[in-house]
């Protein structure tokens, strides 16, 4: 295959961006010991950002976006990977500023690949992508820093989107009492179908901003969207509870002081799926394969064509997206 399809965002001279699907050269591809024919990818907020021009994601272009990957080896100069092996790719700069999953075919360093675990097909890897991997980060950090199922709530935030859906999920199905927090209270219904035993609307937790501290409600929480609404979730949670952060959707910076922190001794922890050891992504993947496998995948999803993707990423800049967007590219 020396030509292959796949979306490209473009500058025009007026400085607008415009994305559409195109031909592409195997040979225009960057360099890297591995060339994978991809079979899925999926619909992220990073992604749509590169796709809209944001030059804080993507530097230069014309770009393919794309920060997951799913598919076989086509060929590799690399021990460790053969032709025919089926491979993940996420994060590390795919899709950023390395042509990504929007195109049928990617070449990457061998050190970015990961071989499928034998427990999730290409197409369930990505119906989870780095949104699944994220939400299984954060409840392993959680979990490490002493989170058991109990009676009180684990709060999950933006909890409609990528991350927050596949967290609501994962949690229930480890035996926690889940607490959804939404703007789109329309959705309850799908929610509570991936096991949230309640649904919050996101006003509630945008209210006492100015107030130091707030009762305590949460067992621990998984934060999708930072701003203000992280640092409330901080001063409600329980003696001792964590929170582990991974989005910023509503604001990087928020009103804070040490309060919760030296009187309820609650931690904040940081969660990165991008740049960690190629063998912690190894570790959650297995998880996410076995004892951490989801059996509801299917209604996380939306399966879309390459060709449907231009108004896919509108709708995720609108705010329109629930669940995951999984993207067929065979």
């Amino acid at each position: 295959m020396s030509s292959f399809k796949a979306l490209q965002t473009s500058e025009s001279a007026e400085g607008r961006f415009e994305t559409r699907i195109i031909e592409r050269e195997v040979s225009e591809l960057p360099a890297g010991e591995v060339l994978i024919r991809v079979s899925y990818s999926s619909l992220n907020y990073k992604d749509a950002l590169s796709a809209s021009g944001n030059r804080g994601v993507t530097r230069n272009y014309p770009h393919t976006p794309g920060i997951d990957a799913a598919g076989i080896v086509v060929e590799s100069s690399a021990s460790g990977y053969s032709e025919g092996d089926e491979v993940i790719v996420t994060g590390y700069d795919l899709g950023m500023n390395t042509a990504g999953g929007f195109g049928q075919l990617i070449r990457v360093p061998a050190t970015w690949v990961i071989k499928r675990p034998s427990g999730l097909s290409l197409r369930e890897a990505m119906a989870l992508g780095t949104a699944g991997l994220t939400a299984a980060l954060c409840v392993d950090k959680l979990e490490r820093a002493g989170l058991v199922p109990g009676d009180a709530p684990v709060l999950v935030t933006g909890a409609t989107g990528g991350v927050g859906s596949i967290a609501v999920a994962l949690l229930s199905r480890l035996g926690y009492n889940v607490a959804a927090v939404t703007g789109k209270v329309e959705q309850t219904q799908f929610l509570t179908s991936l096991g949230a035993t309640q649904v919050i609307e996101r006003s509630v937790l945008q209210s006492g901003t100015e107030k130091p501290m707030l009762k305590e409600q949460w067992a621990g929480a998984v934060d999708t969207v930072g701003g203000d609404i992280l640092f409330n979730v901080i001063k409600s949670l329980q003696r001792g509870a964590s929170v582990a952060c991974c989005g910023l959707t509503a604001g990087t910076n928020f009103q804070a002081n040490v309060l919760p922190f030296i009187l309820r001794g609650v931690n904040l922890l940081g969660v990165d799926s991008v740049e960690i050891p190629r063998s912690t992504k190894a570790s959650m993947w297995d998880k996410l394969s076995t004892q951490w496998k989801l059996p509801n995948l299917n209604e996380l999803v939306q399966e879309i064509s390459m060709e449907e993707l231009p108004q896919a990423i509108e709708r995720m800049l609108a705010g329109q997206q629930t669940g995951r967007m999984l993207v067929r590219l065979d």
